[in-house]
């Protein structure tokens, strides 16, 4: 298997535990994609049109910042992608984490975790945004599966 890089975004820890668990099943590194400013409760209120997540899905150019970058993209074959859905897509931090990294020429799995929407939107989205990316498949995982349903998933 190819060098992996398990990178995710996690605004409320269940993203985070799933993607310790995938990167530890299939071997990969792992890498939070972390913004800046961390997202308070009320910042994730989608119920408020004035609260900081809202903004950010509703303006398709927001690029929110990250903390850290990877050092060693280059040396990865393969990228899993994973976030919670928001408004039935990729939080925009996703795009900035794409925009400041290299993945030309990488496998793109993309895995999300959500209350009811799939994955399909999102990897959609990325697609059609991304056209010269290799985004090869995409999955609502629920954190209920088992070593070789995520093994399964990458190969």
């Amino acid at each position: 298997m190819s060098k992996v890089l398990v990178s995710y975004f996690s605004a409320s820890g269940v993203t985070k535990k799933l993607a310790e668990k995938i990167a530890n099943v299939i071997k990969g590194d792992l890498f939070e994609i972390e913004p800046t400013q961390k997202y308070t409760l009320e910042d994730l209120d989608w119920t408020n049109k004035q609260s900081r997540s809202s903004i950010e899905m509703q303006d398709k150019t927001s690029r929110p910042q990250i903390l850290n970058r990877v050092s060693n993209i280059a040396e990865y074959d393969t990228v899993v992608l994973g976030f919670p859905v928001w408004w039935y897509t990729a939080p925009t931090i996703i795009n900035t984490f794409i925009e400041e990294n290299n993945l030309e020429g990488k496998d793109i799995y993309v895995f999300v975790t959500s209350g009811g929407s799939g994955s399909e939107g999102s990897f959609k989205d990325l697609k059609n945004t991304y056209k010269n990316l290799n985004f090869i498949k995409s999955k609502r995982f629920t954190g209920r599966e088992t070593d070789e349903d995520y093994i399964n998933w990458i190969k």
